[in-house]
């Protein structure tokens, strides 16, 4: 099990769970709400990091929003700035699986003197849904009107337990390349929740995206990785961000959709530690 922290900043008290041992690893996810069970994505650096898995505003116990911008994408590193300072980090590093990989980027371009080190693990610059058939919340992807009637089924507050947890089975297998392999890929006793608020916010903001011009000022190392038949942040953003910022390296799971640390475990970790031997921290 996780262990469970409140750390006190300047900006409130957050909820935090902490594992492994080794240097500092910040990671979390823009609308997902964490518990001692952990998280797959963080499960993979315990080994190698101490992992700090933060739940943010409207996520567990950590604060409440008293205005709706505290929701935003740069809010929201301005309060993982002000938990690195609250724990005493003068440098972490951060890493960060679809939306949080999102806020990897934010959190780059804005204060790469704090970190020793970025992984960006399927996700995007910019609004990766309006233009990119390759993408299933694209109007024009072949499985898009079943994602969003999965999406419109969960919404309805009185399914038994067992039937929401088979559609939602059923929306995490739409993100991967071998579908009948999902029971031995999440295997775990893990459970976690989402924050509607937080997702509601994101989907707004998701629309008015784009930072590619910013991915210039990232300067911490940054490791990239995809999958190649990601449905939801295609590949062809992470070749993007890869062009775009000086100090990154980009890798491409041939074998993978949206879950490359389950899917193609082993050369993700070996590309993971190649990466770490790389650089300097």
């Amino acid at each position: 099990m996780w262990e469970q922290h409140l750390i006190e900043t300047s900006r409130g008290t957050f909820e935090v769970f902490v594992k492994g041992s080794g240097t500092p690893l910040c990671i979390t996810h823009n609308y997902s709400s964490f518990n001692t069970s952990g998280d797959y994505f963080a499960n993979t650096f315990i080994e190698n990091h101490r992992v700090f898995l933060v739940n943010l505003r409207e996520c567990g116990n950590s604060p409440k929003v008293k205005h709706s911008y505290q929701l935003g994408l740069l809010e929201t590193v301005f309060d993982l700035e002000a938990i690195r300072e609250g724990l005493g980090f003068e440098k972490w590093s951060y890493a960060g699986h679809s939306t949080g990989g999102i806020l990897g980027i934010i959190y780059g371009i804005y204060f790469s003197e704090s970190l020793n080190f970025e992984i960006i693990v399927g996700a995007a610059a910019r609004d990766y849904m309006t233009f990119s058939k390759n993408c299933i919340y694209n109007n024009e992807h072949p499985h898009f009107e079943k994602m969003q009637n999965l999406f419109k089924s969960l919404k309805n507050k009185n399914l038994s337990v067992d039937i929401r947890n088979e559609l939602k089975i059923e929306r995490t297998k739409l993100s991967l390349y071998s579908p009948n392999k999902y029971e031995d890929y999440f295997s775990l006793n893990i459970a976690k929740d989402m924050s509607a608020s937080r997702l509601n916010f994101f989907d707004r903001e998701i629309q008015l995206f784009d930072v590619t011009r910013k991915l210039k000022f990232i300067s911490a190392p940054t490791l990239i990785i995809c999958g190649k038949y990601d449905v939801q942040c295609p590949v062809e953003y992470s070749i993007e961000m890869n062009e775009l910022i000086s100090t990154s390296k980009l890798v491409i799971m041939d074998e993978s959709n949206h879950y490359p640390f389950l899917e193609e475990k082993e050369r993700f970790l070996k590309e993971y530690r190649t990466f770490l031997d790389e650089i300097t921290i």
